[in-house]
């Protein structure tokens, strides 16, 4: 059996995740962070344990391996989403550098983490870049694509091509619009949800009209969101594997949608843990293996 880090809609093997509990620790953690960190409103601890127990149980049932990441009063409540610290490659890990700066030490952490568990790091991105694991997906084995936001600048995607480049894997680069500024969460992987080799869930909206294209040209089709259920995190899917998909429960027509391009979706209550502060499903996880 093979396996790759390079994919995200193959069958997930290995993953990461870091759970409500260890993220959130604290009603005092809690009050402390949730407006600086630009959440809708205070997350309710308990709720989003309960949540976060949902979301878990439907990886236990998919997922043969499942690590957590430790708690740490060194990073922030942010480190819920940890899919943004890292990048996975067949290559080793690559550890980023964060746009958001309050989230500046969540790198370091999971590099921490990854030396510990033998999960060899291919390099680190290093300022003045800056790169986040939601602003890059891969569209096939050999295809990564990579939004410039906010986030994440060109100084970072240029570190990025340069670490892959001895690979042979090409960078595809999305330029994405304002929307609503620095202070928001918008990544690439907020229009962008690879489900199947050929299928993608996106937000044509807000999708540059050249990559949108470059989508279609490569033989996607496309599950489009609409404008009601962007908010509310319909466009971020987690496939577990080809057409096999997690999503933030609340947004029936894009679920239906999936449905009808022949994918099995799964659902949960995501208030408390993806709503409240802008991560969904793919957010929740740093996914490290999937079977090739």
């Amino acid at each position: 059996m093979q396996y790759t880090c390079q994919s995200e809609y193959k069958k997930m093997e290995r993953v990461v995740i870091k759970t409500a509990e260890q993220a959130f620790i604290s009603e005092e953690k809690l009050k402390k962070e949730w407006a600086a960190h630009n959440y809708l409103s205070k997350p309710d601890l308990t709720r989003a344990k309960e949540e976060y127990e949902e979301f878990k149980n439907l990886l236990v049932r998919k997922v043969p391996h499942i690590s957590c990441f430790p708690e740490s009063e060194s990073v922030t409540i942010d480190s819920i989403y940890c899919r943004d610290a890292s990048i996975a490659t067949d290559h080793g890990m690559i550890i980023c550098n964060m746009g958001k700066q309050a989230r500046s030490m969540e790198p370091k952490a999971q590099k921490e983490f990854f030396q510990a568990s033998d999960i060899p790091v291919l390099g680190t991105i290093k300022p003045p870049g800056t790169l986040e694991g939601g602003d890059v997906a891969w569209l096939n084995k050999n295809t990564l694509a990579a939004g410039h936001t906010y986030r994440t600048n060109l100084s970072g995607i240029e570190q990025l091509k340069e670490l892959l480049a001895p690979y042979h894997i090409e960078v595809l680069v999305a330029e994405l619009p304002h929307y609503k500024g620095p202070s928001d969460v918008f990544h690439l992987m907020s229009i962008l949800s690879p489900v199947d080799k050929d299928l993608a869930v996106v937000y044509s909206p807000l999708m540059p009209i050249s990559f949108r294209n470059k989508l279609l040209e490569r033989g996607f089709s496309l599950v489009e969101v609409p404008e009601q259920e962007f908010e509310s995190m319909g466009c971020n899917v987690l496939a577990i594997a080809p057409r096999e998909c997690i999503m933030v429960a609340g947004n029936p027509l894009t679920e239906y949608a999936l449905r009808k391009a022949g994918c099995i979706v799964y659902t949960y209550k995501g208030r408390e843990i993806s709503y409240k502060g802008g991560g969904g499903p793919t957010c929740l996880t740093r996914p490290i293996y999937r079977i090739d």
